[in-house]
């Protein structure tokens, strides 16, 4: 039993808990004069478009309190020894903090139980800011506790605060690809179809002997694609990011599957003027509704966006492919493990620019910009503003990056330290095909395993309604979420109307940042009111 604390009373009345220190002497953790003005003080200080707070110790409960009392915030509570925090507990009434739905107190957590809860709870478009308080007389007390702790909450911050900028940008755009794509889905649903898709990539699959190939578009592809021929000869099976696409066929080289999960509309461009129907398409369910038309092969899969899983989870089960990677290279590699493949190799992942050139010849960029060009503005212009619209990163601190005739950008090292991350737990032989880019390095965690057997993505699940008869279920599940009034919303809703609440969340963030002086409850209500209408547009052809 560690017996940390004797107990005080300051001037105005208050327990104050004090530390005992190893030399007998105690320390309080609080004024001895007035506590609760202290904490007022500290909370004033608090932007008040802060809407979530950690306190790092407990301590009195003063701080905490303050800011339940003065802000809208949700409160977080991170203190180490269960011990100690039960002498706590045992030395005064924490009721008003214990009961109140918008606090928590992690006792003793684990770096992933900090990182979890953060992750689950932070909803920038909802709560606003964020913001750590160290209790200092309790936090040097362990100091390697506390900064583990907020190591871990400045890394979960930035995970969240990563994940949020996307949506930003893109949440209505996913929201509406999703609804008009689960319309659109009941066509390609036809079981006879999906089961000779099945037959057309399983055949392939045992035809490569376990062997695939993953193709990015940049521009070291330009000297890999003979190594590409020779791959199709050997009837390795062939996985084409959308991207590269054009180039391969350019080359006389019909690659075996198609991968596209970009839901902007400048996905068309991989596609147009293409004529290869027979190819079949793997589609993130957030892609662009007219992608599906390219291929007489779809396949819808489900990624991290919340609507896409609540999809897969109660109306038809799209298989789930890992994209956190965040790029294409990445979801294709995922798709290569997913289907068993044992061996795979990487061609044109260059994640960077060689020579100012961004792309592989032959892909959609150079026809764009010269369609684009003018008088004014010839390709060249656009190719360069395009090339230098992102800083470049210095170079890393290896023998090799010295000598780099390549040039990163933030997102470009981001993307490439991902998909390192993802090969060293795979336990099928990863290899990279020499290049100009990048090096992709990583040192192997798990054991080359033998190439799985062909996972059946395919299988058919007889579904109880059809898309638009789903679509119109799931408008009248946002309509009849409560209005929002009070100051911890998701915390009130029921668990099936937080499922719904949680969908539409990206939409919010894309609102809030168009309208960041929008208040929360507003955000709610205008964003419910949007969903609805993108629904009914959906469900009257009006799309």
């Amino acid at each position: 039993m560690r017996n940390s604390y004797v107990f005080l009373k300051a001037r105005n009345g208050e327990t104050i808990p004090a530390i005992v220190l190893p030399s007998g002497d105690t320390q309080p953790l609080h004024s001895m004069v007035d506590p609760v003005r202290e904490a007022e003080r500290l909370i004033s200080t608090i932007s008040g478009d802060t809407g979530f707070l950690i306190f790092l110790g407990l301590g009195g409960g003063f701080a905490p309190q303050a800011a339940l009392n003065k802000t809208a915030a949700k409160i977080l509570v991170i203190d180490f020894f269960s011990e100690s925090i039960t002498e706590l507990l045992s030395s005064k009434d924490y009721s008003t903090l214990l009961e109140n739905d918008r606090f928590t107190l992690l006792t003793d957590p684990s770096l992933d139980e900090i990182k979890n809860f953060i992750t689950e709870n932070y909803k920038p478009s909802l709560c606003g800011g964020i913001k750590t308080l160290p209790l200092r007389t309790r936090t040097e007390l362990d100091l390697p506790l506390f900064e583990a702790a907020a190591e871990t909450i400045q890394e979960a911050i930035e995970n969240v605060s990563s994940d949020y900028s996307v949506q930003a940008h893109f949440g209505m755009r996913w929201f509406s690809n999703i609804i008009r794509n689960i319309k659109s889905a009941d066509t390609h649903s036809d079981s006879f179809r999906r089961k000779k898709q099945q037959n057309t990539i399983k055949e392939y699959f045992s035809r490569s002997g376990g062997k695939a190939a993953i193709v990015a578009a940049g521009p070291s592809l330009d000297q890999q694609i003979h190594s590409l021929s020779k791959c199709k000869s050997e009837h390795v099976f062939i996985i084409s990011s959308d991207t590269a696409l054009p180039v391969l066929l350019h080359h006389g080289i019909e690659p075996d599957a198609v991968l596209s999960m970009d839901c902007q509309h400048i996905s068309y461009y991989h596609f147009l003027g293409v004529n290869k129907r027979s190819i079949p398409l793997i589609l993130d369910i957030a892609s662009p509704p007219l992608l599906s038309g390219f291929s007489k092969l779809p396949l819808f899969f489900s990624s991290g966006h919340p609507l896409a899983q609540y999809v897969s989870s109660v109306w038809r089960p799209f298989f789930r492919l890992d994209t956190s990677g965040g790029n294409v290279t990445y979801a294709c590699l995922s798709f290569a493990e997913s289907l068993g493949f044992g061996q795979i190799t990487i061609f044109g992942a260059d994640f960077a620019y060689i020579d100012s050139k961004t792309y592989a010849k032959g892909t959609y960029i150079y026809p764009f910009f010269e369609k684009k060009q003018n008088r004014f503005s010839p390709a060249e212009a656009l190719s360069s503003a395009f090339l230098y619209k992102i800083p470049f990163l210095p170079a890393e601190k290896t023998d090799e990056s010295a000598q780099k005739k390549y040039h990163e950008t933030s997102s470009l090292r981001f993307y490439r330290k991902k998909l390192e991350e993802k090969i060293s737990v795979m336990t099928a032989e990863v290899n990279c095909a020499p290049g100009s880019g990048a090096p992709i390095r990583w040192q192997k965690k798990m054991p080359h395993g033998a190439s799985a057997a062909f996972q059946d993505f395919f299988a058919d699940k007889k579904m109880e309604k059809s898309g638009v008869s789903f679509l119109e279920q799931y408008r009248n599940d946002i309509a009849a979420l409560p209005p929002a009034a009070g100051k911890n919303y998701r915390h009130e809703l029921s668990a099936k109307d937080k499922q719904i609440f949680t969908t539409i969340l990206p939409y919010a963030a894309a609102i809030k940042h168009r309208e960041p002086a929008l208040k929360t409850n507003d955000l709610i209500e205008d964003t419910k009111l949007r969903c609805i209408k993108d629904i009914d547009r959906v469900l009257d052809d009006k799309c």
